[in-house]
């Protein structure tokens, strides 16, 4: 992958509905709730991407200096690279999944930073650690962490409640559910069980439970964030409300596991 190239994949800021926000760009998504009583954002991409969010979340009427919690979904740099920064210009408290810790402050070399040909330095301590059930409340907000481990040990899926006007939707941001960590190869080579795997699609039996209006993914292919942009600004205010979505999903990203076992399986056999 080698350096980004931050300029070349920006995403133009909007408003997904009521008081939820996107300020991501096109590699990392960004999400961000007004509370009333400040903001919480969720994830905040590369740190070479930091000011592309900063931008946004100005173009959007909201005030960074109005960020309260950031909550990471896992210890990737893709998702916490610009986390100490943020932390830094804002005060605002950094929450993770407890056992994703030693990711955010290097004590684990498990950032995924050098399979995508980069560093992690900007390693920091989290001010909140979370296990499975704790709420963050603020305003009129409440979000209840799901430990959701598979992807990482300490993959925290976030789900919360989105006010638009008198209507209430809730809304949920996958922990992490990408399939580059979950093959016998990484797990092995970084001296993590197997048994991550089982851990993941006992994960997805729970999310798949979830009721949910509006599914946000942590990388915009894992809820067609693009295409539904697209809706919204062709005049559709409901795009990114699918009440069957989530559960949709949690389904694919079972089969997803199962293929790639299975696959693994035929070339250890052949």
């Amino acid at each position: 992958m080698g350096a980004l190239r931050p300029w070349e994949e920006p995403m133009e800021p909007f408003r997904i509905i009521g008081n939820l926000y996107f300020a991501g760009t096109v590699p990392a998504s960004v999400h961000a709730v007004d509370t009333g009583d400040g903001l919480i954002v969720f994830d905040v991409g590369y740190q070479s991407q930091l000011h592309l969010v900063v931008d946004s979340l100005y173009r959007l009427g909201l005030d960074p200096r109005n960020i309260k919690y950031v909550l990471i979904t896992h210890g990737h740099i893709d998702h916490l690279g610009g986390a100490a920064a943020l932390r830094k210009m804002t005060g605002a408290k950094i929450a993770i999944g407890k056992p994703d810790a030693k990711y955010a402050d290097g004590t684990l070399d498990l950032s995924f930073a050098k399979e995508l040909g980069l560093e992690y330095n900007e390693s920091f301590t989290p001010d909140i650690l979370l296990n499975d059930g704790d709420v963050i409340a603020l305003g009129n907000t409440r979000v209840r962490a799901v430990a959701t481990p598979g992807h990482t040990r300490g993959a925290m899926t976030y789900v919360f409640n989105v006010t638009d006007g008198e209507d209430v939707y809730t809304a949920a941001l996958h922990g992490g559910q990408g399939m580059n960590t979950l093959s016998a190869e990484y797990l092995l080579k970084n001296s993590l069980p197997l048994s991550l795997r089982d851990d993941f699609l006992k994960a997805m039996d729970r999310l798949e439970k979830e009721k949910v209006d509006v599914f946000l993914g942590n990388h915009v292919q894992h809820n067609r964030t693009l295409e539904k942009f697209e809706k919204l600004k062709n005049g559709d205010r409901l795009a990114f409300v699918d009440p069957d979505e989530w559960a949709q999903n949690a389904r694919k990203a079972k089969l997803s596991l199962f293929k790639l076992i299975e696959k693994e399986k035929r070339t250890s056999e052949g």
